[in-house]
């Protein structure tokens, strides 16, 4: 067994080498990946050298988005067996902070989460992981979709912190790959009309076969006068900012109706930026904030196989893990076409 890992040896720069085969310990499973997702926070820890407040010291390994197959297990494993494919949930708690009790436990201070600095990820052949953040695909679900439960988990979370409802009408600003499983699981948990923006065209198209209602490009249209028109002046009673962008963030408060709901998924990389709080207080608007996502694993694993949610049709680009390096370019010069890319681990 050789373990060959990509590590991030300065910015935008890969290298693959061999390290050693984790043993597990009592209570984990030693996964053979099949498939690695590149989420925007990859890109940003590669080409930028940090994400928001975290900041890459040093050689690191990127990765979080992952599903294989178990290869071996621990003594103390009783749930799982060599064979099962598995997705994993990224961060591991500490189980003993209010935030984990109360069953916040994205919250926890003390979270490990695979490639958050000083964290490592798992951009390799085989990791160790802890059987209870491991979750067992069913047979109908391939490993190339188990490793998009991740990014469909949050925006599973972001649609509950919606509360989205039966009829509910939403605009989701950004059709990126957050933006693009938000309108799925909006769809899944009932909205019936839903606009999507982007100024990028394929992923505009991509939002309008995923099935969202409309879409406009915010390069050709001012958005927040379109949709000033379409509500007759009313606004949106669900507004999901899924960008990250200063301009979108902004957009926010202008957007959402009275009494309505935004809900602010997507991470600026400036920490403060100029939002019209005036507004929001005049509409008596809610504002809900989404970080990663809580107790969602089972539902995201369970909409897939039942057939509600399709995350197979987000996949633009997939590469072999000797081709790391070109993939993360591709991802960082190409955003007109990577909707979405994944890294086949395994040969």
């Amino acid at each position: 067994m050789k373990n060959r890992a990509a590590y991030m040896t300065e910015l935008n720069k890969m290298e693959i080498r061999e390290i050693p085969v984790p043993e597990p310990k009592e209570y984990e499973v030693l996964v053979k990946l099949e498939y690695v997702g590149i989420c925007g926070s990859d890109v940003h820890y590669f080409h930028d050298g940090r994400c928001g407040d975290f900041v890459v010291d040093g050689e690191f390994m990127l990765g979080h988005e992952c599903a294989g197959i178990i290869e071996k297990v621990g003594s103390g494993v009783t749930k799982l067996a060599v064979g099962d494919k598995v997705a994993l949930e990224p961060g591991i708690t500490c189980g003993q902070c209010e935030f984990c009790k109360s069953g916040r436990y994205n919250l926890c201070p003390d979270v490990q989460f695979l490639a958050t600095p000083p964290v490592q990820g798992c951009y390799e052949n085989y990791i160790a992981f802890p059987e209870n953040m491991c979750f067992k695909l069913p047979d109908n679900i391939s490993t190339k979709e188990g490793a998009l439960v991740e990014p469909l988990s949050v925006g599973m979370h972001a649609a509950a912190q919606g509360q989205i409802t039966l009829g509910d009408q939403v605009i989701i600003l950004g059709a990126g790959c957050i933006g693009l499983v938000t309108l799925l699981a909006c769809k899944a948990y009932g909205a019936t009309d839903i606009t999507v923006v982007d100024v990028i065209p394929k992923r505009l198209e991509y939002a309008k076969k995923l099935g969202a209602t409309r879409v406009l490009n915010g390069k050709d249209v001012d958005v927040i006068a379109e949709m000033e028109k379409l509500t007759n002046g009313m606004g949106v009673e669900k507004v999901i900012e899924t960008a990250g962008s200063p301009v979108t963030i902004a957009q926010t408060p202008y957007l959402v109706k009275n009494g309505g709901t935004i809900v602010l998924v997507g991470l600026a990389a400036e920490p403060e930026i100029n939002f019209n709080f005036g507004k929001i207080m005049a509409k008596e608007a809610k504002i809900e904030s989404v970080f990663r996502y809580r107790n969602v694993y089972p539902k995201a694993i369970a909409a897939i196989a039942d057939g509600i949610i399709d995350v197979s049709g987000i996949i633009t680009h997939e590469f072999d893990f000797d081709h790391i390096q070109e993939a993360f370019e591709c991802a960082i010069n190409d955003k007109d076409n990577v909707v979405k890319a994944v890294i086949k681990i395994t040969e």
